[in-house]
């Protein structure tokens, strides 16, 4: 997988991926981080990149030539179908499901704004994806782009040492992950659960299931109501009545040997 960002700021990605597990990743060729100059682009004779916007307002605005011709660029040298993604509080939440469908790519353009935005002539042109963090407005789309690298990288195979350590992840399954606990087994009076220490994994995992849903129950009530749509209980088993059990004058209706 190739992250190709397209951003003002370069240094501040690849300085975000050049620690722990993604320094790990690329050292050993799952994953690759391109940093573009949009800058190195413009045709503006003193370099700049962005001018007021039309009709009044607050702040500056990218401009579309510098970025369009960014992307076009990139693009020219990638599949036909690469997706390029555009990271603005208008977008789609990036949520889990969301990162493991990226995942499943190859090349990943990723379009950082900054200042007030950037032309919409341009993003009509060249955006594919639109994501969101969630409700809240950052300076430029370069952490999200850190935070999305990360998210979708862990997902790829090999990066994380354990494969199971995406799988078990909160939202993996739809739910907040249980809590985890490591030595010691008592750590200022508080000891861990004692099912944990018994190494009757049917246990474990029952202890562990019911910890998700009880944290997500109460942490988030909406995700715990998507999940019970998707797994309601099953029916409580009906019992059979003995003849024993049936009331004295009462009686049972007779099955006909050959009805």
């Amino acid at each position: 997988m190739v992250f190709h960002v397209l951003t003002l700021f370069p240094d501040m990605i690849l300085n975000g991926v050049d620690n722990s597990i993604m320094a790990r990743a690329r050292a050993k060729g799952l994953i690759d981080v391109e940093a573009v100059n949009i800058r190195d682009y413009t045709l503006e004779k003193h370099g700049r990149v962005d001018d007021y916007t039309y009709g009044g307002g607050a702040g500056l605005l990218m401009a579309a030539q510098p970025v369009y011709d960014c992307c076009a660029a990139v693009r020219e040298k990638l599949p036909e179908n690469t997706r390029l993604v555009f990271f603005s509080p208008q977008g789609k939440i990036f949520d889990q499901e969301t990162a493991a469908s990226f995942a499943k790519e190859k090349h990943l353009i990723l379009l950082c704004g900054h200042y007030e935005g950037i032309d919409e002539r341009a993003l009509e042109e060249v955006v594919t994806d639109e994501i969101s963090l969630g409700d809240f407005v950052l300076t430029g789309g370069e952490l999200p782009a850190l935070v999305f690298i990360d998210a979708v990288s862990r997902l790829i195979p090999g990066v994380l040492h354990n494969e199971n350590s995406a799988e078990t992840d909160s939202f993996q399954n739809g739910l907040l992950e249980y809590p985890q606990y490591t030595r010691p087994e008592i750590w200022r009076g508080k000891a861990v659960p004692e099912i944990l220490l018994s190494g009757d994994h049917a246990k474990v995992d029952a202890w562990r299931l019911e910890q998700s849903l009880e944290r997500t129950k109460r942490r988030r009530p909406e995700l715990y109501e998507a999940y019970m749509r998707e797994h309601p209980p099953a029916p409580p088993k009906k019992k059979r009545r003995k003849t024993s059990d049936v009331p004295a004058g009462e009686v049972l209706n007779e099955i006909p040997d050959n009805p």
